[in-house]
C-alpha cells in the first residue's frame, strides 16, 4: 500500500536553471553621444518572466531622446538604455507562472485542439520557455482608481522602458516584465513583426479603442510617418469606407495609397497674410472636395485621426470631420493649440486623446496581423545587427540611408 495520502501536496514546479550570457545594452549618455556597456542580468520576482530580446525597433521617442535628450516633459539627466518597441524569446519563467504554466499543462488536449482550429491567431497558450513573445514596455502601480479603471495607460506611476526617469530600455540582451505584460506570438508572426506590435498597438487603441471605429466609417489621418501608416493600416483591416491620408510629402503619400490608403491630399499653402484658422478652413473645403467627400450625411467622415501633433493638421481635421465626428489627437506638437470652439460645441465634435495603448490593444493587434488583416512587411525598410545600432539611429534620425533610401521602421537585432 502506497504510504502516501490523497490530499498529500506535491513538491511545486521550481523555474528552470537559467545560465546567462553577458548582457550587452546600448546606452545614450547625453545627445548624439552613446556606448555600449554591461549590464547587470535582472532578477525575476514570481511573476515575471526574462526575455532575452530579439528584435528591437526604434521609435520617434528613442530618436528624440537621441538627438535632444528630450522627449515631451522627459529629460535625460543620467545614462539610459534606449529601445522599447521589442519581442524576444522567454529565457526564464517566475515561480508563480511555472505553477500556472503546469495547471494549463493538464488542459493540453484542449487547448490544442482550440489551438488547431484558430490556427493563425492569438491563442490562450501559456508562457513557456522558448516561446516567442512580444513585450509591452510599461509597469504601473495596478492600484490607483486609473488602474482600476482599465485605464492603466495613464497611471501616473507608470514606469516606461527607455522614458526617464525610468533608465532601463530593451536594447540589451536580457529584459524582465510581469507576465502579463508578454504577449505570445503565433507561429504564422516573425519577431520583427513582434517588436512592431508595440506602434500598431498605439493605432489600434488610437482607432478602434478610443475612436471606436465601426466598419464602413470613412477615416481621416494625418501623418504618414510610421504611426499615421499603421493607423490607416488598422482602419483598412477593421473594414473602413474611405481611408483619406494627408501629408506634406509627395513620397509618403505615394506610399501610403499603394499600402492601405485609399484617398491622398497635400494641404494647398496659405495665403499671404491669411489667417490660420481661415486657412485650415479653406484647406478643408478643399480635401472635401479633391477626394469627393460629403461635409456631413453619408459618405462623411466620422473619424479623424491626427499623428502629427501639427496645429495646422489639428485644424484641418476639426474642420473636415463631420457633425456629431469623433476626433481622436495622437501626436506631440505645440503644448497650447487654438481651435475651433464654435464648430464643435455646435456640431458636437467629440475630441479625445490616446495615449499609448490599453486593456485589449496588444491582443486585437497581434490578432489583425495573424488574420493577415495588417500587413507590417512593407514598412520594415532596414534591419541592422546589434553593433550597429548608432548607424541605426543616425539613418532614422535622417529619414534616409546612405543610398537615399527612405525609412519607415528601422529593426535592430538583439546581442549575438
Amino acid at each position: 500500500m502506497s504510504s502516501s495520502l490523497p490530499f498529500e501536496s506535491k513538491q511545486p514546479p521550481q523555474p528552470e536553471v537559467f545560465e546567462a550570457k553577458h548582457n550587452l545594452g546600448f546606452m545614450l549618455h547625453s545627445p548624439l553621444k552613446t556606448s555600449f556597456e554591461e549590464q547587470s542580468v535582472p532578477k525575476i520576482g514570481p511573476d515575471e518572466v526574462l526575455v532575452e530580446i530579439k528584435k528591437t525597433g526604434i521609435c520617434g521617442s528613442d530618436v528624440h531622446f537621441y538627438n535632444t535628450g528630450k522627449m515631451g516633459l522627459a529629460t535625460l539627466t543620467e545614462p539610459m538604455c534606449l529601445g522599447h518597441e521589442s519581442s524576444g524569446i522567454i529565457v526564464q519563467l517566475g515561480s508563480n507562472i511555472v505553477q500556472q504554466a503546469a495547471r494549463s499543462n493538464s488542459l493540453t488536449a484542449a487547448r490544442e485542439k482550440a489551438e488547431e482550429s484558430n490556427k493563425g491567431t492569438v491563442s490562450n497558450r501559456p508562457l513557456q520557455v522558448g516561446g516567442k513573445v512580444a513585450l509591452e514596455p510599461g509597469v504601473t502601480c495596478r492600484m490607483c482608481v486609473d488602474c482600476k479603471g482599465g485605464k492603466y495607460q495613464i497611471c501616473e506611476h507608470m514606469i516606461f522602458a527607455a522614458y526617464p526617469p525610468s533608465t532601463g530600455g530593451t536594447l540589451q540582451r536580457y529584459y524582465a516584465l510581469p507576465a502579463d505584460l508578454v504577449y505570445p506570438l503565433p507561429d504564422n508572426v516573425d519577431l520583427s513583426f513582434g517588436a512592431m506590435m508595440e506602434p500598431l498597438s498605439v493605432a489600434t487603441h488610437a482607432v478602434a479603442n478610443i475612436g471606436g471605429m465601426r466598419t464602413g466609417w470613412n477615416v481621416l489621418i494625418t501623418g504618414a510617418g510610421p504611426v499615421g501608416l499603421l493607423a490607416m493600416a488598422v482602419a483598412k483591416g477593421l473594414g473602413a469606407g474611405k481611408v483619406i491620408a494627408v501629408d506634406i510629402n509627395e513620397q509618403r503619400l505615394d506610399f501610403a495609397k499603394q499600402y492601405a490608403a485609399t484617398d491622398t491630399y497635400i494641404p494647398i499653402p496659405p495665403n499671404e497674410g491669411e489667417p490660420r484658422g481661415d486657412h485650415a478652413v479653406r484647406v478643408a473645403e478643399d480635401l472635401l472636395r479633391s477626394t469627393g467627400t460629403p461635409a456631413r450625411g453619408p459618405g462623411s467622415i466620422d473619424l479623424v485621426v491626427d499623428a502629427t501633433g501639427a496645429e495646422t493638421c489639428v485644424l484641418m481635421g476639426l474642420n473636415a470631420i463631420k457633425p456629431g465626428g469623433i476626433y481622436v489627437q495622437i501626436g506631440f506638437g505645440p503644448p497650447n493649440v487654438t481651435v475651433p470652439m464654435f464648430r464643435i460645441v455646435t456640431n458636437e465634435i467629440t475630441i479625445r486623446g490616446a495615449w499609448r495603448y490599453g486593456s485589449g490593444d496588444y491582443p486585437l493587434a497581434i490578432d489583425m496581423v495573424a488574420r493577415g488583416l495588417v500587413d507590417l512587411k512593407p514598412l520594415l525598410t532596414h534591419t541592422f545587427k546589434f553593433e550597429d545600432a548608432l548607424e541605426a539611429f543616425e539613418i532614422t534620425k535622417n529619414g534616409k540611408d546612405k543610398n537615399g533610401k527612405g525609412v519607415i521602421k528601422c529593426v535592430i537585432d538583439g546581442p549575438e
